[in-house]
C-alpha cells in the first residue's frame, strides 16, 4: 500500500479537527442546540469549506465509525481459511483489547461518544447509511451476489447486535470485567449460529 500524500494527508488532518471540535460541542450543549455554522466558527474555518467536507451535519459525528466500514471487508479478504472463523477471531480479539467497535469498553469519552450516537435520533437514523455501506464491502469480499449480500447482512446484524448488548450492559454501570465473560460466550454462541446456517464460508 503506497503512503497517502501531502495532501491527502492534510485533508484527513482537517476532517479529524474539525469532527473532533464538533463532537465536543455536541457533547457539551447538545447535538440539537450546535448549529453546522458555530461548528465551522470554532473550527476556523467557512460553513462552505466545513460542508465539502461532511455533507450533513450528522457526519460530523458519524466521521468517527466512518473508518470501520471496511473493517469486516478486510477481514474477509485477509482470510486464509473459513471466513466466519476469521470474523469470530477478529470480534473475540476486540473483546479482549476493549474495542469501542465492540461496545466493551468503559472510557469516559467513548461512553460519551455513545450516549451521544444512540441519544439522537438523527444519529441513529444516519449510521444506518454506515450500515449498509459495511453490508455492501462486505458482500462484495465475499464474492457479491444475492447469497453474498444475504451472509453480509447476517454477519453485520449479530456484529452491531452484540455490541450494542455490550454497551448497554456497561452504559447501565456494570464494570467491563463483569461483562467480559458473558460477551466472550455470547459472541460465540452468536458465531457458531452463523457458520450452522450459513456454512463455513470461504473454507
Amino acid at each position: 500500500m503506497t503512503e497517502p500524500g501531502l495532501r491527502e494527508r492534510k485533508k484527513q488532518q482537517t476532517y479529524e479537527s474539525v469532527s473532533e471540535v464538533a463532537i465536543r460541542l455536541f457533547l457539551e450543549k447538545g447535538f440539537d442546540a450546535v448549529s453546522v455554522a458555530e461548528v465551522a466558527a470554532a473550527a476556523g474555518i467557512s460553513k462552505p469549506t466545513l460542508f465539502r467536507y461532511f455533507p450533513a451535519k450528522e457526519d460530523l459525528v458519524l466521521h468517527r465509525i466512518a473508518d470501520h466500514e471496511d473493517e469486516a471487508a478486510r477481514v474477509v479478504e485477509e482470510a486464509e481459511g473459513p471466513v466466519l472463523v476469521a470474523l469470530r477471531r477478529h470480534f473475540l480479539e476486540g473483546l479482549e483489547r476493549g474495542d469501542p467497535v465492540t461496545g466493551l469498553c468503559d472510557h469516559p469519552q467513548v461512553l460519551a461518544f455513545h450516549r451521544l450516537l444512540y441519544g439522537t435520533p438523527s444519529l441513529v437514523a444516519r449510521a444506518h447509511v454506515h450500515l449498509e455501506r459495511q453490508e455492501a464491502a462486505l458482500a462484495e469480499a465475499l464474492g457479491g451476489g444475492l447469497e453474498a449480500r444475504l451472509a453480509a447482512g447476517q454477519i453485520v446484524a449479530v456484529r452491531r447486535v452484540l455490541a450494542m448488548e455490550n454497551w448497554r450492559r456497561i452504559a447501565a454501570g456494570e464494570r467491563v470485567e463483569e461483562v467480559r465473560g458473558d460477551a466472550v460466550a455470547a459472541a460465540e454462541r452468536a458465531f457458531e449460529g452463523l457458520e450452522g446456517g450459513l456454512g463455513r464460508l470461504g473454507g
